[in-house]
């Protein structure tokens, strides 16, 4: 049975672990789902491959998300074994022959994606085409969000027209979709990929069932403004009445960082102050890889231990700029920017790293042996930025 606390700080004086800590918190990310089911105008598809940890995807279930994103047999086979209800939807471009067959035969997934002739004749040969959804996935413009997914997959406007014709059948299903990239900003990066979908529509003149605007829904971290979900959607509910989707087409999301980050936080320990440097046990190689790219910086507060137990940090004014290195013997295993933090931090405290629910885990490794990280629950609300963290990119950036 996984342990349960009030606070990260009650666990941290509890079990006093040497190791990094999951503070996971379902209702959080209970409640995050409701708020996309109920707000977004279609069907929310949860990104497996965000946090597969079993208990968020259980309080994602609970938030009334019934369909999953899934990049891999693997991923297919595990919301199967949690939900055997559910829809998976394989939405991963590239795949085997092995993979299709397994996912259309042994599971009944029958939503995939491709970008490419080759994937499509693939899937029609391996399933015979029948009782099938085939989505084409559309290249959208570069470098309109924190992280740019583009060059990797999606056919261009003329390509997709081309796969859709090809695809078409009368006992077949079609969709369109598109990945703006993670931590979009602007809802205007919807808009912009919608408009591309109907000129492929234009093009295509076959009509489709499906559009999916994939994910990339932003969470506040410190220093961003960040508009508010419902902005989002309405611009996405607005572009695609405009562009005037075929009677019974469904729109589809597929949220991932949105929904889960603000669900855990992760508490690690400071092995070593060295002047205004941290050694910490978990980093860049472990649950913290995401704090490496600009544009993602989480909340952190000090734990301070004193005999073992722990008490609240100082004042809050009372701060100093760290540089955070991890646990192994690389010397790359750091963090690029400095961060604010109690300026009294030493040996054997720990710091809360809030807003650390998407891809912290499911990154880990074990190179050198670490990152054997323990997960417990925490009654608490999210860990989101403070006052203290409004103001901390200026501060940082002047110690840099």
């Amino acid at each position: 049975m996984i342990d349960s606390f009030d606070t990260a700080a009650e666990m941290a004086a509890r079990l006093e672990p040497e190791e990094p800590v999951y503070c996971l918190r379902p209702h959080v990310i209970s409640a995050t789902a409701r708020r996309f089911v109920t707000g977004f105008p279609g069907d929310v598809l949860y990104a497996v491959k965000c946090n597969d940890n079993p208990i968020v995807l259980q309080a994602i279930h609970d938030g009334g998300v019934r369909h999953f994103d899934t990049a891999s047999v693997a991923e297919v086979a595990e919301i199967a074994g949690h939900f055997p209800e559910q829809t998976s939807h394989y939405m991963h471009p590239v795949k085997s022959q092995r993979s299709i067959e397994e996912a259309y035969f042994h599971y009944g997934v029958r939503s995939f994606a491709v970008d490419h002739p080759d994937e499509l004749e693939k899937l029609l040969e391996v399933t015979g085409g029948r009782d099938l959804t085939v989505v084409v996935r559309v290249q959208t413009p570069r470098n309109m969000a924190v992280f740019d997914l583009g060059g990797k997959f999606g056919a261009s406007v003329e390509e997709a027209a081309e796969l859709l014709r090809a695809a078409s059948a009368p006992d077949r299903r079609l969709g369109l979709t598109f990945h703006v990239g993670s931590q979009c900003l602007n809802p205007d990066a919807y808009r912009r990929a919608i408009k591309l979908a109907g000129r492929v529509l234009r093009l295509a003149r076959v009509p489709i069932d499906i559009l999916d605007v994939g994910g990339g829904f932003p969470v506040a971290y410190a220093g961003v403004d960040v508009p508010p979900l419902e902005d989002f959607f309405a611009a996405i509910d607005e572009t695609a009445t405009g562009i005037r989707l075929p009677e019974g087409c469904r729109l589809l999301c597929e949220p991932g960082r949105s929904m889960v980050a603000e669900g855990c936080s992760i508490v690690v320990r400071v092995t070593l102050r060295r002047s205004d440097s941290l050694y910490l046990n978990d980093g860049i190689y472990g649950g913290l890889s995401d704090l490496t790219f600009n544009g993602i910086d989480m909340p952190m507060r000090v734990i301070r231990a004193i005999g073992g137990k722990p008490r609240p940090a100082a004042d809050p004014d009372n701060l100093a700029a760290f540089r955070l290195f991890g646990p192994t013997c690389d010397s790359g295993d750091k963090l690029p920017r400095p961060y604010l933090l109690d300026a009294g931090v030493a040996d054997g405290d720990w710091i809360e790293i809030g807003q650390a629910g998407a891809y912290s885990n499911v990154l880990a490794t074990r190179f050198n042996g670490f990152q054997s990280a323990r997960t417990v629950l925490v009654r608490d609300d999210a860990f989101r930025p403070g006052p203290a963290d409004r103001h901390d990119r200026q501060t940082r950036q002047a110690a840099e």
